[in-house]
């Protein structure tokens, strides 16, 4: 059975467009982007934000002009690992564009990310600075302190 990515939490306002895959069994069971307790993506994004609820996370994306959604609008995954997605089908990037198009910047939430929107909109890929950074997810052994300071740097012109 497929599993369906989140509408992209997004407005006019913004420039940066952060990608994931597809999101992971917990994030999918509570209908929230990263919402696994130990995927560090709200930690890297603030301290506080692991805390908050998730309207008031979105609302600090939003504030801060970055954008959020995934790659795959579906696909089939056993678990939450990349590595078992199978049969993908892309989200519609055209049209994320055109009613987006104060996106200057896409950063990837993983190579997995990276890898799809480069398959299917290589056109886009091509005409965006795009930046891969390391998974925020648990899975993704690189130490929490290295993962926000690749992090940090890409987004420090937002956050």
């Amino acid at each position: 059975m497929p599993k369906h990515s989140f509408p992209p939490v997004a407005d006019k306002n913004c420039r940066l467009l952060i990608l994931g895959s597809i999101p992971g069994e917990e994030s999918l069971r509570l209908h929230q982007y990263y919402g696994h307790p130990r995927n560090a993506f709200w930690r890297i994004l603030g301290e506080t934000l692991p805390g908050k609820p998730y309207s008031e996370k979105c609302a600090f994306l939003l504030s801060h002009k970055i954008a959020l959604w995934d790659v795959l609008k579906s696909a089939e995954r056993k678990g939450s690992l990349d590595s078992a997605i199978r049969n993908e089908v892309p989200n519609d990037f055209t049209s994320f564009i055109k009613k987006h198009p104060g996106i200057q910047k896409i950063c990837f939430n993983g190579k997995k990310a990276q890898s799809s929107f480069k398959k299917y909109f290589t056109d886009l890929y091509l005409s965006y600075y795009c930046v891969s950074l390391p998974s925020t997810s648990p899975a993704y052994t690189l130490a929490f302190e290295k993962k926000k300071e690749l992090w940090d740097k890409e987004l420090s012109e937002f956050i």
